[in-house]
């Protein structure tokens, strides 16, 4: 946890004791998407195809360098918005998020937190940037679906309204029938935090390695784990 280590731990137990309703973002929080299958490809793959189309031009050369597989998405949409264009590229993305899937590696003691969590009565959603379709693959496969069921909310074709709008965390909030001043959002990057913050929801940081939690310090975060067991032996305490 980051700053002093006792105001951390306080901060932290705060907000855990202090959530009835859980929002996680999928991809960080819950498993490395792409940690068997590279998004750095996806991300060229997503710009080749663009080549192929004669559409190269669409992109600024800063995205067309970009591992982000969202961040072409999202170019190509702020150009033309609403197209065909992209809700084909938007569809080939779910295609290889869902190949994803079977490599994907699960966060250290996040299986274990979701079922703990359920088990003490907290309602629990996905609010995810990546595709409902992959949230509920990778759950189905890991015998967590039932603590979700039927909250998964995560991309659609209307790309603006990713994260760090707040839309996703929204639907999530009010779908789950949550006083926002007790729901806890746990994500990996600012565009979470903005969107937690924007929804009215408290938020806690992951933040598996040293850039990831600097990103989030710099958005303003400030309480930040670099794992999840103290929080699964916060919620495990009561």
């Amino acid at each position: 946890m980051t700053g002093d280590s006792n105001n951390s731990t306080k901060g932290l137990r705060s907000l855990i004791r202090g959530a009835r309703f859980v929002l996680f973002d999928f991809d960080g929080p819950i498993c490395r998407l792409f940690a068997g299958r590279s998004a750095a490809l996806v991300a060229r793959q997503q710009v080749e195809w663009l080549e192929e189309q004669g559409l190269h031009g669409l992109l600024a050369n800063g995205v067309r360098d970009d591992p982000d597989p969202h961040s072409v998405l999202r170019a190509v949409d702020l150009r033309h918005p609403d197209s065909d264009l992209v809700v084909e590229l938007e569809e080939l993305l779910t295609h290889e998020e869902l190949k994803a899937v079977v490599s994907a590696w699960p966060t250290a003691y996040a299986d274990a937190l979701i079922r703990t969590w359920t088990a003490t009565g907290a309602r629990l959603a996905i609010a995810t940037n990546n595709s409902p379709l992959v949230a509920v693959s990778y759950l189905t496969h890991r015998g967590l679906i039932e603590c979700f069921h039927p909250h998964i909310y995560g991309r659609t074709q209307n790309l603006h309204l990713l994260k760090p709008d707040p839309y996703c965390v929204v639907r999530a909030v009010k779908a789950l029938g949550a006083e926002p001043s007790r729901t806890l959002m746990i994500g990996d990057t600012p565009s979470d935090y903005l969107a937690a913050r924007a929804a009215g929801v408290s938020f806690l940081g992951y933040a598996r390695n040293e850039r990831k939690k600097q990103r989030l310090w710099a958005a303003g975060v400030r309480t930040i784990v670099p794992s999840l067991r103290p929080v699964l032996d916060l919620v495990r305490d009561g």
